[in-house]
């Protein structure tokens, strides 16, 4: 019975179901949606398409979200790296106080926290530019100037995904074992030296997953921008999710809307075989 493949599908039964349709039903609907005309009564072919990459603000979407993605990455991967660290290195119970401290912004709904964020930007009663005033420091036009604002967005993604990075390395930090580290300080080995040649090859692969799984969530980013920016100044902050929904909700072209976000998925399905594909690797090699 244990062997038995149909009893495994049962049992996996509801689950599939459960993915089907939540995932690959209104992905199959996106899929026919963005073939089809505005009012969705005559087949285009890959006519929005052609209509998309005729715009500029299109295009200036498609590096916006690729600015946003791998700065915000990057950003969260050396913080959350850099918090496990430090957390590992205390005492237990002083562990389970700054992890849970610090897990606080990605446990908050993210448009909730996104909202507090949008208080501190208010250009007139904002806490930032009130603290900047009695430094004598100039007010800063954090929603309204299109730099500004994006360093705005980007900052509160790093904010609200850095704990997610440091839960991750920090699990990671626990699966090696102390006398790999005893055993280098015998050799003589220097801290950035264990750091190099043991911390960063045994947790490689979660980092590799971690990165991926953020990347995925990142890329499609909708909340943040849309509480924070609603994607001005002048479309300056829109990321494919934003986007989207402004051309298939908010403007009513729905098909366009769905073209929009099926761009998204040709990007990360690539880099997702990319990045399992070399933790598999490792993993064959015991690395």
């Amino acid at each position: 019975m244990h062997r038995s493949p149909r009893l495994a599908i049962l049992l996996c039964a509801p689950l599939i179901l459960l993915i089907g349709g939540l995932v690959l039903y209104p992905f199959l609907t996106s899929l026919y949606l963005a073939t089809l005309n505005k009012s969705e009564t005559r087949f285009v072919g890959l006519g929005n398409y052609v209509f998309l990459f005729k715009r500029d603000t299109f295009w200036m979407v498609v590096r916006q979200s690729l600015l946003f993605t791998v700065t915000a990455v990057i950003l969260k991967t050396a913080l959350g790296f850099f918090l496990a660290l430090q957390i590992n290195n205390l005492p237990v119970p002083r562990q389970r106080l700054w992890r849970g401290l610090f897990i606080i912004p990605w446990v908050m709904p993210a448009a909730l926290s996104t909202l507090g964020w949008l208080w501190l930007f208010e250009p007139t009663l904002g806490v930032f530019n009130a603290i900047l005033a009695r430094l004598g420091g100039p007010h800063v036009p954090w929603l309204s100037q299109p730099g500004w604002a994006r360093f705005s967005v980007i900052l509160v993604n790093v904010w609200i995904g850095t704990p997610f990075f440091m839960i991750m390395f920090l699990a990671g930090l626990k699966s090696i074992a102390d006398e790999l580290y005893e055993a280098a300080a015998l050799d003589g080995a220097t801290a950035l030296q264990r750091l190099r040649f043991i911390t960063l090859p045994m947790i490689r692969n979660i980092m590799a997953i971690t990165v991926l799984f953020s990347t995925i969530a990142t890329f499609a980013n909708f909340d943040i921008v849309r509480v924070l920016t609603m994607g001005g100044p002048h479309d300056t902050t829109h990321l494919f999710g934003s986007y989207a929904f402004n051309l298939g909700i908010e403007s009513g072209d729905i098909p366009l809307g769905a073209s929009v976000s099926l761009f998204m998925f040709p990007i990360l399905a690539a880099l997702a075989v990319l990045i399992l594909r070399s933790v598999r690797r490792n993993v064959r090699e015991g690395r």
